[in-house]
């Protein structure tokens, strides 16, 4: 298994900077996304919360590999080509948005009602007690799930390699389809996507535990 690692290292150094960069973009866009998901969601406009609704609705109740499919396959026979990163990056991001947007509204309706009236009491108005007062304690109740979402999205990207992006995936299987150890190739790269979640695992205890103890 050894000379096959030294063999695949070049390209797998390489997949795993695009498997990085997709995980970690798609959790940047699908948290901004999903934030003014969760605020539409807890909005006092009806039609604004059907709307949010039935986004999360659609895109947790799909598969993602339809998704990315329809994105990258389907967007064309409407004279919309976008390239297989893009493609992917787009399905990421709408996907993990959805199950964030969740995260946030569940965090955002756990700060106690007092805060809202404590801090309109002293003349606050409604997005300077969200952003200063509400956000940062809901941030601290969602971290959780905030980050179990991006050690899924991490594993999600290796659905990418469906629409030819070169990722992890996609590297263990041109080498397994050139050598014939699809065995080794696919235990190599299932260690790789342990290894970096478990690094992320580590990162976010830690930053519960910091996070913990200036609430305490």
């Amino acid at each position: 298994m050894i000379d096959l690692f030294y063999r695949a290292l070049p390209l797998l150094e390489k997949a795993v900077v695009v498997t990085l960069g997709l995980g970690f973009s798609a959790f940047f866009f699908g948290c901004v996304l999903g934030l003014l998901v969760a605020l539409a969601r807890i909005s006092p406009f009806r039609p604004l919360r059907w709307l949010a609704f039935s986004y999360v609705s659609i895109f947790r109740g799909t598969p993602l590999l339809i998704q990315i499919l329809l994105i990258y396959f389907g967007l064309p026979s409407y004279g919309i080509v976008i390239g297989p990163i893009p493609a992917a990056l787009m399905a990421l991001s709408l996907f993990a948005a959805a199950y964030l947007s969740e995260n946030f509204r569940s965090g955002i309706m756990a700060v106690d009602k007092g805060q809202w009236e404590a801090a309109w009491a002293m003349g606050m108005g409604y997005w300077k007690t969200l952003f200063r007062v509400i956000l940062p304690q809901a941030f601290r109740i969602a971290l959780p799930p905030m980050g179990s979402r991006l050690i899924g999205l991490m594993k999600d990207t290796s659905l990418a390699s469906t629409v030819t992006v070169v990722e992890l995936t996609r590297v263990a299987d041109q080498i397994g389809a050139t050598t014939f150890r699809y065995m080794e190739m696919f235990l190599m790269v299932g260690a790789i996507y342990w290894f970096i979640n478990q690094i992320l695992t580590i990162l976010q205890t830690m930053l519960e535990s910091r996070l913990s103890r200036r609430y305490q």
